[in-house]
């Protein structure tokens, strides 16, 4: 009699188990990745305070630009209104004047400009840095050297994790594992009009890079659908995000 308890006893006991295993096993896994990464601070002329973080022995930001000044204390153009957008001189804007926009946009012009877009002791990351940071999280190098969407699952690496600033798309589920936390901030087009489907779906960053043969400057581009990075050129009204490297 005994045994026969102890067996009912264990077989309740192992289906439990197995039950509770079936169940966690279907959750979401939607638990923040540990990153080791060495993490730190830096501000720029205006006194903002962006997170930085070192990936491949080099210092980035892991937030977008939003300074208003260049480096040498002249104010950048606000470019919010069409008419100054529209204009041929370094200008910033912020996404359609949303508050909740991830830092601000720039035109190539203010990328380029003598008057330095980058704070202090940093620079705006180049095509070559980029590249490094993409072969940081796995992309093959001769991959990363290509124009067009490249490489695997490197931009889920570098989304910030979760739901914190892109919308969610089928089972892609970004990990922020790099520590990079790019956010999509979307972009603006010359002729003034804003990205779409905009904020949380799109983002575009520009290196500080000309390509030789359009004399276009470089940038990258990530999508809320895709695991992948567009790597191309663009004509200088465009409105994209920037990030910053240390020298």
């Amino acid at each position: 009699m005994k045994t026969n308890q102890l067996m009912r006893s264990l077989v309740i006991l192992f289906s439990f188990i197995t039950l509770t295993f079936a169940i966690s096993s279907c959750e979401e896994d939607d638990t923040t990745p540990v990153i080791v990464n060495e993490t730190g601070t830096m501000t720029d002329i205006d006194g903002n305070v962006y997170k930085t973080v070192k990936i491949n022995g080099k210092w980035w930001m892991a937030e977008n630009l939003e300074v208003k000044t260049f480096r040498d204390g002249t104010s950048i153009l606000d470019g919010q209104t069409d008419n100054n957008w529209k204009d041929t001189i370094a200008a910033y804007c912020l996404y359609n004047n949303l508050s909740t926009a991830p830092g601000l946009l720039y035109n190539s012009y203010a990328v380029l400009s003598s008057k330095v877009l980058a704070p202090q002791g940093w620079h705006i990351a180049t095509d070559d840095e980029w590249k490094s940071l993409e072969q940081s999280q796995g992309m093959a190098a001769a991959t990363s050297n290509l124009f067009g969407w490249r490489g695997t699952e490197e931009a889920q690496k570098l989304k910030i994790e979760g739901s914190k600033g892109w919308v969610r798309y089928a089972d892609l589920w970004p990990t922020n594992a790099s520590g990079f936390s790019a956010a999509a901030g979307s972009n603006r087009l010359p002729n003034g009009t804003f990205g779409d489907p905009g904020l949380l779906h799109t983002g575009f960053w520009w290196t500080a890079t000309l390509d030789a043969a359009s004399d276009e400057l470089l940038y990258r581009y990530m999508d809320y659908k895709k695991t992948t990075i567009l790597r191309s050129h663009s004509e200088k009204g465009y409105g994209f995000s920037v990030r910053c490297v240390k020298d």
